[in-house]
């Protein structure tokens, strides 16, 4: 390899690394320290580049590419506060286990603390939201070093994924020239036939990742606790991007078929739709009727399981995770990194596997058994799906979603419009397949409540690492453009308003999009607080009423916005649907009415299942 200069084969050889290591992509903001970094992926045939004006929404798009591949994507920018804006989207991906890796450009080291323009201290910037940080030597054709440039490429890349992905901090120094500028003598032309300057063929360091697995009499403690439980009980939380294309569903189901447990599926699992939910209905259906979505409503009215086993993160539903902060039973915790993700503190017993590999080994063994009594004795019995404890949350499950039904159909509904309907018909109709992305605040909670499950392949997506309302936008946009399938965002009018610049990668990355946003005036969530009955200052402090109409911004973005009445929803969605490029379709509601709609929702299958439960 020839470079004209140090910085400019410093920026090829840590590219080459990438790509060869694996890497696809790459968001890049445009900047003049940086430059080394941006020439080298811009030339490079094997890297698609996504060119981003602002780092924020260019952090959370690439984020969103790597939550919905499980693959790392790459950030490129350039020194000072540019690097600070990469920051919440780092912290995002620490919580939520999404691979990324940060190239930060940064002054030489002799420039530093010196006053000098544009200079910040970017020395492990991020703290401990990273998995690794290295700060590069300053570029240099050295063969010792560029050996060392290539192996931290190899080693960062790696450490983004393994059984705690995360985000990888490394930090660039450049001196001048940073332009691809003939510097004499600066790089020998034979150094492009040494090893630094050639590379291997394929990855300078090849790194093989391996996977936490129980010892035997661990997966058979495991068994053997929920075959024996009367009220044994799975709870799929929202799934890490890598575990999410790793868990095999099926296996999931078979081992809750097996031994009776309802599965209580988060809307983020990757459980609560697909094939194995089944076609027909939950009390007809023998794999269909393990899946269940309406638990928010009515969980804590049923007798409680004497078994647990969670994994994924923490479950999204409030009431769900007080209920098994109150259950006084053994509570087996799955997580490949070993991480404690359980923040009631109940959970009595710590796995550290990945779910993957626990419910294919607890199948196995199940099987096993089931093939032993069989032979043993042809006659006896399996377990059967209307023991007491499947009916009773089939019952409340059915009782949920018939009383959510009668809310929304046209003569309930007309008068009383509130956002959860909404939420339901998005996944109700969202094509198969479809990636949907759902904003924080009280979109998610009404995707985990009214999202019925269903047999279809819909990958649903939020920011729930960190669970805020920024970046929200570029972060579905980064989803959608890792697929040629539909991409449904809804999102609330406050993280519309607050990620309006990431509206600039439709037409910049190529994305289309159906945006819903359901525009309520403020922070509708608050109404779920006791900060609700104090005004002042809940409307002017918490609430925050803007006023904004959102028509000049689909101007400035060339989009297409439709105001739509909630009763006429499904028509305009399904036309957004069928539809060439990017629609927004804003409905608007009473936040303070719609929460009132769903506290009335609540308190009526509340009392329905405790009239039925013994």
């Amino acid at each position: 390899m020839t470079a004209p200069n140090p910085a400019t084969l410093w920026g090829r050889v840590l590219v080459e690394e990438l790509v060869a290591g694996g890497l696809e992509a790459v968001c890049i903001a445009p900047g003049s320290r940086s430059t080394p970094l941006t020439v080298a992926f811009a030339q490079h045939p094997d890297v698609t580049v996504y060119s981003h004006l602002d780092e924020r929404s260019a952090s959370f798009f690439a984020l969103g590419r790597a939550r919905r591949t499980g693959e790392p994507t790459a950030l490129v920018c350039t020194s000072g506060t540019a690097a600070a804006n990469f920051h919440p989207a780092v912290i995002e991906a620490d919580r939520a286990r999404v691979p990324l890796l940060v190239l930060t450009a940064d002054r030489p080291h002799e420039l530093r603390d010196s006053g000098a323009n544009q200079t910040v201290d970017q020395v492990k910037l991020y703290g401990d939201a990273v998995r690794w940080y290295a700060e590069l030597p300053d570029p240099e054709a050295d063969e010792r070093k560029v050996r060392s440039l290539r192996t931290t490429a190899a080693r960062a890349l790696a450490n983004t994924g393994g059984v705690d992905p995360g985000p990888v901090h490394l930090n660039c120094p450049f001196r001048k020239p940073l332009e691809p500028i003939e510097v004499p003598d600066a790089v020998p032309d034979e150094f492009g036939e040494s090893l630094a300057g050639q590379g291997r063929d394929g990855p300078f360091v090849e790194t093989a990742g391996g996977s936490t697995t129980l010892a035997d009499g661990q997966i058979e403690t495991l068994a053997d606790a929920l075959e024996a439980a009367d009220r044994p009980l799975i709870v799929a939380g929202p799934a890490d991007p890598a575990a999410l294309q790793a868990l095999s569903c099926e296996d999931v189901v078979t081992v809750a078929d097996r031994v009776g447990a309802p599965i209580l599926a988060d809307p983020l699992s990757a459980l609560r739709f697909g094939d194995h939910v089944g076609t027909e209905s939950i009390a007809d259906s023998r794999s269909g009727g393990l899946i269940f979505g309406g638990y928010d409503g009515y969980i804590d009215e049923l007798p409680a399981p004497d078994v647990v086993v969670r994994f994924g993160a923490s479950p999204t539903s409030k009431r769900l995770r007080h209920t098994l902060g109150d259950a006084d039973c053994e509570q087996y915790l799955l997580d490949p990194a070993g991480d404690w993700r359980e923040a009631t503190f109940t959970a009595t017993n710590l796995l550290e596997t990945s779910p993957a590999a626990a419910f294919d080994a607890v199948r196995e063994i199940l099987s096993e058994r089931s093939e032993s009594t069989t032979d043993a004795t042809p006659d006896a019995p399996a377990r059967d799906a209307s023991d007491d404890w499947m009916t009773h949350v089939t019952d409340a499950e059915r009782r949920h979603w018939a009383i959510r039904d009668a809310a929304t159909d046209a003569s309930e509904f007309e008068p009383n419009p509130f956002e959860g309907a909404i939420l339901g018909a998005v996944f109700e109709h969202a094509p198969d397949p479809s990636t949907v992305f759902v904003s924080n605040s009280m979109p998610i909670r009404d995707a985990d409540r009214f999202a019925r499950p269903r047999a279809a392949d819909v990958t649903v997506l939020s920011n729930r690492g960190a669970s805020g309302i920024d970046g929200i936008t570029s972060t579905a946009l980064g989803a959608g453009s890792t697929a040629a399938e539909p991409l449904v965002l809804v999102t609330g009018d406050l993280a519309f308003y607050h990620d309006s610049n990431g509206l600039l990668a439709i037409e910049r990355c190529g994305v289309d999009a159906t945006i819903v946003v359901l525009d309520n005036d403020g922070g509708g969530i608050f109404h779920k607080l006791p900060i609700e009955g104090f005004d002042p200052p809940f409307t002017d402090q918490f609430k925050t009423p803007h006023g904004l109409e959102f028509d000049g911004l689909a101007d400035t973005y060339g989009l297409e916005l439709e105001s739509v009445d909630p009763v006429e929803f499904v028509d305009a969605y399904r036309r957004s649907l069928a539809a060439d490029g990017t629609q927004v379709l804003v409905l608007e509601f009473d936040s303070a009415a719609s929460h009132r709609r769903r506290e009335a929702l609540d308190r009526q299958v509340r009392e329905d299942v405790r009239a039925d439960t013994p």
